[in-house]
């Protein structure tokens, strides 16, 4: 995960917050406000949960709402590692950046956003057509969802984290790292 920043018609910025599955390249979600501090994106990553599961990792940066103690608590009840990138080195969440790159090019510059309501229904316009119309060179022609849709029995096989029994396992448990 990692955020974009952008401004509004107005001269108001506003910041997303991007999440994407380094397996299947999808963009889970796209949360869009003026601010979206610690608690923002644990309750982000929660409303996920019960869509899509949680990952054992997540990769960051070192920014305040990763490194903070909301987001570290959150984390710790839940069991998810917080793997944050070395300072300077963005090349680490080399996967979540070049999807900040392309939606920059294609939706951020290619909008004038009225508003922060315009801001969202644009964004996540953008964010399905990029998730299910737009091939991927890297899943050979496929779109982010067909490549989930084709890899999730694949998924089911994934081992247990060592900690767990396999009759222990749940559904949330054999999602992919975002």
């Amino acid at each position: 995960m990692d955020f974009t920043v952008d401004t509004l018609a107005d001269g108001r910025g506003f910041r997303t917050l991007n999440i994407v599955d380094d397996f299947t390249r999808e963009c889970v979600a796209i949360e869009v406000d003026r601010s979206l501090p610690g608690l923002r994106v644990a309750r982000v990553l929660d409303r996920l949960h019960g869509t899509t599961g949680l990952p054992q990792s997540i990769v960051v940066d070192n920014g305040p709402e990763f490194a903070g103690r909301t987001l570290d608590a959150w984390a710790y009840a839940r069991g998810v590692t917080l793997r944050f990138i070395r300072p300077g080195k963005p090349i680490e969440n080399a996967y979540v950046e070049s999807f900040n790159g392309k939606f920059r090019d294609e939706c951020l510059n290619e909008h004038w956003f009225v508003s922060l309501v315009d801001a969202k229904a644009a964004i996540e316009t953008w964010r399905v057509d990029y998730n299910t119309v737009r091939p991927h060179s890297s899943l050979n022609g496929a779109t982010p969802d067909q490549f989930a849709r084709v890899t999730e029995g694949a998924r089911r096989l994934l081992p247990a984290r060592p900690d767990q029994k396999d009759e222990d396992r749940k559904p949330e448990d054999l999602t992919l790292s975002v």
